[in-house]
């Protein structure tokens, strides 16, 4: 018998280089005639050390897939004309910001219009000979000598609440208005000329008028969650005021038959942190009928909740008409996943029509509305575009069309992961994950991480971590899990701890530590904990509580509840979340601060913090490290410049790595 020739390669574990080898879909749309999807996928480039994005297309009668832009370049926001012969994206190249269209049957992509700003909710009219979207301007947009646009400013006087945003930085001067665009006179029109920001334009299907949510009331930056929903005709004019509930209005969209308008929200203006549900709700193009909740009894948000370090992708996804305007399509985050929906649009239960244990992070639904395109991921997979019928088990008759991430399944393996389903101290089931070094060998001890997750209004899910995979790479069992005050299991468990960070929390913590220390093979004395954000919060607050951990990584956290109030971009929205502001309710902000009990700190803390983080800003870190440091307690502190909070999702590539490197060396050195 003849001996195989082929070369059998052992598979490697994961590595943090490997962030550079990861394709990333960030963004699908199928074409109106359901025969091709257009969709973005994200790389990272090792050498200039820089984020990329290009167009692609499948071809579904082909059964192939083919880029459309090549270069570095950030492509974004693909949109098919109605026609289904044309994509329209929003580019940035040479460091201009410009909307793009590309013939389907070939040709080269051509700059219609190039705009010193933000653009959002592109739309193509009917006879797709023009553009309806939203756009605010930068500052440096009416600046007319190109050699001052560089410069920064002299001063900057500041008179709005709102005026800064993690991220971007500054917020422009400018707000989001509604334009229309003809393409063959490359006439651009200003449809809205007000002093508000006017979010999430739709046009209707006859193309006359287009749809869309604004805060109007007295102080739109102190009641972020007071919108309204406006009609305006295609060749402006006056806006007309839809009634509807005093909540918040995200991406209304016009039924195809144009009778009726959906949108996602709630009726509660007053909301602490993301307690209330989000729901689909419908009212008359006329505002008759009124606008009601169509799925009450629904006790989910219309929402991805999942978070993974692939990319920002959790929050607000679009919703979609069925094309005999029947049902309304949504996606939900629950139990650790997130699923693809539709309701009724007469009202009622919601159907879950692609489950599993999965994150949709995006998908599309256009035209017949009998296929849905999806981005796709689970525990091992971070993304993939799959096809699925646009009904009932769609799971089970799906296909995944591209295999952008091979390199995991074949050259890496890949850590084991398994959920689990834990008891509180009260006997409250919670959710986690346990990831297991590779070649785990259950009769060995193993040092461990508990990995808490930011929100906290968000929830650890079915989908792709790099970082849990590196971590358990370098000989760690990693838990990481979902408790009360998160998301995905409802509006109970979301404000249980409204008012009270630090109380139902920090036990479900505790009873997750207490889990991993009944793992006969973990080292009950060598377990750290770390998280970010809110999970930074709680990182501090467990240590300022218990030393039953061997050491502790704090990054992008929270510290002072009191001076988080002013300094985060935006922290004022906490009166909400604490029943008032830290001068009328000092002593509870104090009582759930961190800092209020560092002098009980024992245990070894490596704090992280990114200078531009203007979410939970450098002030926070800089607290901690000085008053730990007062106090002679172990701690150290690694600052990342020009970073904002992030960085772990979408940092610069070798500060991403550095972050990585620097957790893995400060828990080597106390637990191994």
């Amino acid at each position: 018998m003849r001996k195989s020739t082929r070369k059998i390669t052992k598979r490697r574990p994961i590595v943090a280089n490997d962030i550079f080898n990861l394709k990333l879909p960030t963004s699908v749309s199928i074409s109106p005639d359901e025969s091709k999807i257009a969709y973005i996928v994200e790389r990272m480039d090792k050498e200039k050390n820089k984020y990329f994005s290009n167009l692609f297309v499948f071809d579904l009668l082909k059964n192939s897939a083919m880029q459309y832009t090549f270069g570095d370049h950030n492509d974004s926001s693909p949109v098919w004309s109605n026609d289904s012969k044309t994509i329209s994206f929003v580019s940035t190249r040479d460091k201009k910001t410009g909307i793009y269209i590309i013939p389907i049957d070939g040709g080269a992509e051509k700059k219609i219009i190039e705009l010193d700003g933000s653009i959002s909710n592109i739309n193509w009219t009917s006879d797709n000979s023009q553009l309806v979207f939203c756009l605010r301007y930068n500052d440096s947009h009416f600046i007319k000598d190109e050699t001052k646009k560089k410069e920064q400013p002299v001063y900057r006087h500041i008179t709005r609440l709102f005026f800064k945003l993690d991220g971007l930085g500054y917020l422009p001067k400018d707000k989001f208005q509604i334009y229309k665009f003809n393409i063959k006179s490359a006439k651009l029109t200003k449809l809205t000329k007000n002093k508000y920001d006017n979010l999430g334009a739709h046009l209707s299907s006859d193309g006359k008028f287009i749809t869309y949510s604004s805060n109007r009331s007295k102080n739109p930056d102190k009641d972020l969650l007071k919108h309204d929903l406006f009609i305006i005709s295609i060749n402006g004019g006056n806006e007309k005021l839809i009634p509807t509930p005093v909540g918040p209005i995200e991406g209304p969209k016009f039924s195809p038959d144009g009778k009726f308008i959906a949108y996602m929200g709630h009726d509660n203006p007053d909301d602490e942190w993301g307690v209330t549900n989000y729901h689909i709700w419908k009212v008359g193009f006329n505002g008759r009928p009124k606008a009601k909740d169509l799925m009450p009894k629904f006790d989910r948000m219309t929402y991805d909740q999942s978070i993974t370090d692939t990319g920002d992708v959790h929050g607000a996804t679009p919703i979609f008409w069925s094309s005999d305007s029947k049902r309304i399509y949504f996606l939900s985050s629950d139990t650790g996943s997130t699923n693809l929906f539709y309701v009724p649009a007469s009202g009622g239960k919601p159907t879950r029509i692609f489950k599993g244990k999965c994150h949709i992070k995006g998908y599309s639904i256009e035209g017949r509305t009998k296929k849905a395109a999806i981005v796709y991921a689970d525990i091992y997979n971070p993304g993939d575009i799959v096809i699925s019928p646009a009904g009932y088990g769609g799971e089970n008759k799906s296909k995944k069309l591209t295999n952008l991430n091979s390199f995991l399944h074949g050259e890496v393996k890949q850590a084991k992961t398994k959920e689990v389903m834990f008891s509180s101290f009260d006997g409250t089931k919670v959710q986690g994950w346990m990831v297991f070094p590779p070649n785990f060998n259950s009769n060995r001890k193993y040092p461990a991480i508990l990995n808490i997750h930011g929100g906290p209004r968000v929830q650890y899910a079915h989908t792709f971590f790099h970082e849990m995979q590196y971590f358990a790479s370098k000989g760690y069992v990693v838990f990481y899990t979902n408790p009360r005050g998160g998301a995905g299991r409802g509006k109970t468990w979301a404000e249980a701890i409204s008012g009270g960070w630090g109380e139902l929390d920090y036990k479900d913590c505790c009873a997750a530590a207490d889990y991993m220390e009944k793992q006969k093979f973990i080292k009950s004395t060598k377990i750290g904990v770390t998280g970010g954000s809110y999970g930074g919060y709680m990182t501090n607050w467990m240590i300022g509580h218990t030393d039953r951990f061997a050491a502790a990584v704090t990054q992008r956290s929270v510290v002072d509840l009191r001076s988080f109030f002013g300094s985060s971009d935006f922290g004022w929205t906490l009166y909400r979340e604490f029943a008032g502001t830290p001068w009328d309710n000092e002593e509870n902000y104090k009582k759930c601060s961190p800092i209020t009990y560092f002098k009980n700190v024992k245990t070894p803390v490596l704090i992280i913090h990114s200078e531009n983080d203007l979410r939970c800003h450098i002030e926070q870190g800089e607290q901690m490290f000085a008053m730990l440091k007062m106090l002679n307690k172990k701690v150290e502190m690694v600052r990342f410049p020009e970073e904002p909070h992030g960085l772990s999702r979408h940092g610069r590539p070798d500060r991403r790595i550095a972050r990585l490197d620097w957790i893995v060396k400060w828990f080597d050195k106390y637990l191994k």
